[in-house]
């Protein structure tokens, strides 16, 4: 890469912030008893209105570890599955872990027994921390390594009255689950547990998130504490939070983009959390009122579903200065919307499990739409031709390639896949992320789509992420994907499948017709689905595998050039 190249968007770094990153030589867990001491009666945390404190965190945090030494023998480097919503016990789990100088394995409280079962038998974890709601999903696996479960009830921590909607499951009072190698978390909590010396250091394990495991079973991703500070901390000094910020986390905390931007980083600043459990756009509006959050991750659904309220007039969401997320490219009509109710940009990053979050982030001062952003603290990104790896020009598509001190170790007992993920460059160690996008004269970078989520229509390349950029200008479109279709005189074909605004009803050969008099014929869908919603993941993302799986790929399927069909 010439220097030029590399410079280019150092022309529109943040104002003031540091081009180097200078990250703490100490645990992960140590964020949190600086802060402690620091603000000892100050909410670390506001949970449908219920405050805990940052003392009354630390303190619970160091029982609940002394229960995993004590009690499950957990020792340095042991790997703890944590499995529950997002709650102030997920949060004091994955830090307890952290005290008893052990590994914490985040798993997608969506995932049934089987699914579990993976992570159990993976990382060999013998302990497991969860809540009443799903541990019917953790009591078959007693029997697969599991010998210690504790379970905690969410409304345990619901100690102020609140007018807010509460989801049932939080809102479930405590029950008295008993079995087998089962604790019940308030009893922990009750007790004089305390954990030995703090032994693990920045370049022991810390946490391995899993990936989403669209191509086989998921993979997990070793981070050190190094690389998870580095994370916690770059997000922080790049948007200038301190210790009297006030951030809503909503996404999911087992995701890196809602563990670092929602708990890690807000606990190195000594901020305060206001956490929900589940998305619910009129009790975010409320909490945001409320208690004057001035700082918000949502990702692109999040956003869409805001706007699209009826209240959104009512909503008083003044207290905001930032919006900000990822996932999926923000549709510039929904930004301009955006913009034009809050008066502020919507702040776009990328970054994934094997960074533990971001490794580009917009400028706050300057950020772009519908753009990654650019190579945050000490990262060196790259767009290349995924088959030579050699550098592509401005403009032209390639696979993004990173290298930072962020970037994970590899995946756990999986060195293939290890050595499939990684490629060196100049001497360095990059990350092939599986990512096509491309990089602008001004050094931003952009998203095309991923690796191998490309449409040839009869030649032509096509990129379902424009064309779903497009269709969102569409008045009576609320969200849509777009994939692939057998053709049989174009060998693939786009079809859009498309969730309407309420009250909207405009036949799919009208939407067709939109497109055509929108957008270049290739790309244009032959075929529009309607449906209620569209499948989503835990974190909020689009499933557009399970779409295409849906859409006839193999010849006489019996493709119509246009129709609809409700699901």
């Amino acid at each position: 890469m010439s220097e030029s190249a590399s410079q280019r968007h150092l022309a529109f770094w943040p104002p003031g912030l540091p081009r180097r990153l200078t990250v703490p030589h100490t645990n992960l867990f140590y964020n949190l008893e600086v802060s402690a001491r620091r603000y000892p009666d100050k909410p670390l945390a506001i949970f449908y209105d219920s405050p805990i404190t940052y003392g009354a965190f630390f303190d619970q945090a160091e029982r609940l570890a002394g229960w995993l030494q004590a009690a499950c023998g957990v020792q340095h480097g042991d790997r703890v599955l944590l499995y529950m919503q997002n709650s102030p016990q997920w949060m004091l789990a994955y830090y307890a872990i952290l005290r008893a100088n052990a590994v914490v394995v985040p798993v997608n409280p969506m995932n049934l027994a089987e699914e579990v079962r993976h992570y159990v038998t993976d990382t060999g974890a013998t302990t497991i921390i969860t809540a009443q709601d799903l541990y019917a999903q953790v009591q078959p696996l007693m029997a697969a390594g599991l010998r210690h479960v504790l379970v905690a009830a969410y409304a345990d921590y619901l100690t102020v009255p609140t007018d807010l909607r509460v989801p049932e499951l939080v809102a479930a009072p405590r029950e008295e689950v008993a079995g087998a190698g089962v604790t019940l978390w308030s009893s922990v909590v009750a007790g004089a547990y305390r954990p030995g010396p703090m032994t693990a250091g920045p370049e022991d394990l810390c946490a391995m998130p899993y990936t989403s495991g669209t191509t086989g079973h998921p993979k997990g991703c070793m981070h050190t504490h190094a690389s998870v500070m580095y994370n916690a901390l770059a997000g922080v000094q790049w948007f200038g939070a301190q210790q009297d910020a006030i951030a809503l986390s909503v996404l999911p905390l087992f995701h890196v983009t809602g563990m670092q931007g929602g708990m890690n980083g807000p606990i190195f600043s000594g901020a305060t959390i206001v956490l929900m459990a589940r998305w619910d756009r009129d009790t975010a509006a409320e909490l945001i009122r409320r208690h004057r959050v001035n700082a918000v991750q949502l990702i692109t659904t999040m956003v869409v579903d805001l706007l699209s309220s009826p209240r959104i007039d009512d909503y008083d969401l003044a207290s905001l200065t930032r919006i900000s997320g990822g996932g999926a490219a923000m549709p510039d009509a929904i930004a301009q919307k955006l913009q034009a109710v809050l008066g502020i940009p919507y702040v776009e990053g990328y970054g994934m499990s094997e960074t533990i979050a971001p490794t580009h982030i917009n400028p706050v001062h300057h950020p772009k739409r519908q753009c990654l952003g650019i190579p945050i603290h000490d990262v060196d990104a790259r767009v290349v031709d995924p088959e030579s790896f050699i550098e592509v020009a401005p403009g032209q598509v390639g696979e993004i390639v990173v290298h930072g001190p962020q970037v994970m170790r590899g995946y756990w007992n999986n060195p293939q896949a290890t050595d499939e993920a990684f490629i060196v460059i100049d001497g360095k160690r990059f990350l092939r992320t599986g990512d096509l996008a491309c990089v602008d004269e001004e050094g931003f970078f952009f998203m095309v789509d991923r690796l191998k989520r490309m449409i040839n229509a009869s030649g032509y390349k096509v990129w379902p992420a424009e064309v779903e950029a497009l269709m969102y200008r569409h008045p009576a479109i609320r969200e849509v994907c777009v994939v692939a279709c057998f053709d049989a005189r174009r060998g693939e074909t786009v079809k859009a499948v498309v969730a309407l605004k309420e009250g909207m009803a405009p036949t799919a050969q009208e939407i067709v017709d939109w497109a055509h008099a929108n957008m270049a014929a290739y790309k244009c869908p032959r075929i529009v689905e309607f449906c209620a919603t569209l499948p989503k993941s835990a974190t909020g993302k689009v499933q557009w595998r399970a779409l295409e799986e849906r859409a006839p790929l193999r010849q006489g399927a019996g493709i119509r050039s246009s129709g609809s069909r409700r699901w």
